[in-house]
């Protein structure tokens, strides 16, 4: 049985499709789910696709998969078709945050350390997933991706529910003023240690969903580290270089 993490808050409503994959060793490359990073194509589709049979939304939903490329760059979906799926040459092309409101479509973020972001806004139905690294959270993804919510759709971020999914947390995360630099606006984000620094992606990406104006209490953080929690989820710097990714995905339902 694949594991999922799921958030509480999102799961209150029916119309909402989400999950956080875990690790499986009973399966193909631990339950790997990418497809960019050397396995063998088909064993990672079956891997993806006992997971959507298992979500119990095989046969009758898309998957939408980008090129992540650790950008701010926002794609809305507005068609129902698999993209990256089952194949990276139809993904979404140099993106890190998709959008909907779709029913039948379900949006997919992979990750292994980098912070994964599901959100919904229950009033307009509408569903994103955010892929923010340190790059993608410098450059305002979070934020950017409420503005488009709100450009596009209408959506009020007070209404929106965020999930942050597990990531690699400010215990694990050491990095060095080359990084560190971007961030001392946000002196709360960073621990000094010596000459490097401990930096926290999850709660620099919570702030800035309370800058755009989502409630606090609509935030739910995970407060899972993946390198602390190897065993349960992939982590890159945990794992020295690891290419097993655990996916976030969210979306509509197509009946309620």
């Amino acid at each position: 049985m694949v594991e999922f993490y799921r958030f509480k808050g999102l799961q209150k409503y029916k119309q909402c499709i989400h999950a956080v994959t875990a690790k499986n060793t009973n399966i193909a490359y631990e339950g790997s789910l990418a497809l960019h990073t050397g396995e063998e194509c088909s064993s990672i589709i079956q891997n993806r696709k006992r997971v959507a049979f298992l979500l119990e939304i095989d046969a009758r939903y898309n998957f939408v998969a980008a090129n992540q490329t650790h950008s701010s760059h926002i794609e809305v979906i507005t068609e129902r078709q698999n993209r990256g799926w089952e194949s990276r040459d139809d993904a979404v092309l140099d993106c890190d945050a998709l959008i909907t409101n779709t029913k039948g479509a379900v949006l997919t973020i992979l990750t292994a350390d980098c912070v994964p972001i599901l959100l919904y806004d229950p009033k307009l139905e509408i569903v994103a997933a955010i892929h923010a690294g340190w790059k993608g959270t410098q450059a305002n993804i979070s934020s950017k991706t409420i503005g488009k919510m709100k450009e596009i759709f209408g959506s009020n971020p007070k209404d929106v529910i965020a999930g942050i999914a597990p990531s690699i947390g400010r215990c694990c995360y050491e990095v060095g003023e080359d990084v560190a630099q971007y961030f001392t606006a946000q002196p709360e984000v960073l621990d000094r240690i010596g000459d490097k620094y401990k930096l926290d992606l999850p709660l620099a990406n919570k702030i800035q969903l309370l800058s755009a104006g989502l409630l606090k209490e609509n935030i739910e953080m995970s407060d899972i580290c993946t390198a602390c929690e190897v065993k349960r989820f992939f982590s890159y710097r945990k794992e020295r270089g690891c290419s097993g990714r655990f996916m976030s995905m969210i979306g509509l339902k197509q009946n309620v």
